[in-house]
């Protein structure tokens, strides 16, 4: 089996990449893990600290099962890949079955950052972008799918593309309360 990493920044276009590495291949011969889905459960805490977490940071993230998966998935054993919400900041209770593939990509921001699943990769993949771009992705992920609503423009009326995120979507909001 085949591991290959897809490190970046957030909003650098990791998802992209694995995307279009998906077109081409058969799902069968080819399987993602994001590093998402690997966020600690956080049951323990409430709501309010539990969005207070630092998702940057790679002690957001439970290595450990995910390179017990990656182990379980090279011995030809399926496993319970967890799912995460970033809107309550915990595990859901369903998990997604994940078959072993000839070939695995292991996407995330902070899969570089440990050794252990970094000796089990194969191939590691950067990807990298300007920050200007990165930011207006982040944006717009984070309020359309992670029900975000602080936006944060850096070098104020000169940074273009924050500017045009915040108007793409304050756009949108308009069409969507004339229909």
């Amino acid at each position: 089996m085949l591991i290959v990493g897809i490190a970046g920044g957030t909003g650098s276009g990791k998802t992209t990449v694995v995307r279009k590495i998906m077109e081409v291949f058969p799902n069968d011969e080819v399987i993602v893990i994001p590093q998402d889905s690997y966020y600690k459960d956080n049951i323990e805490i409430s709501l309010e600290e539990r969005q207070k977490i630092n998702f940057d940071h790679p002690d957001s993230v439970e290595f450990s099962l995910l390179i017990d998966h990656l182990k379980q998935l090279k011995k030809g054993k399926s496993v319970e890949m967890p799912i995460y919400s970033y809107l309550t900041c915990l595990r859901a209770k369903e998990t997604i079955s994940i078959k072993p593939s000839r070939v695995v990509l292991v996407e995330g921001i902070l899969i570089l950052t440990d050794i252990g699943l970094r000796n089990m990769l194969d191939i590691k993949v950067f990807v990298d972008a300007d920050a200007d771009d990165r930011l207006g992705r982040v944006i717009q992920r984070d309020i359309i799918e992670r029900g975000r609503s602080v936006i944060i423009i850096p070098r104020g009326g000169e940074n273009e593309v924050g500017i045009e995120v915040l108007i793409s979507i304050i756009e949108k909001h308009l069409l969507q309360s004339k229909s």
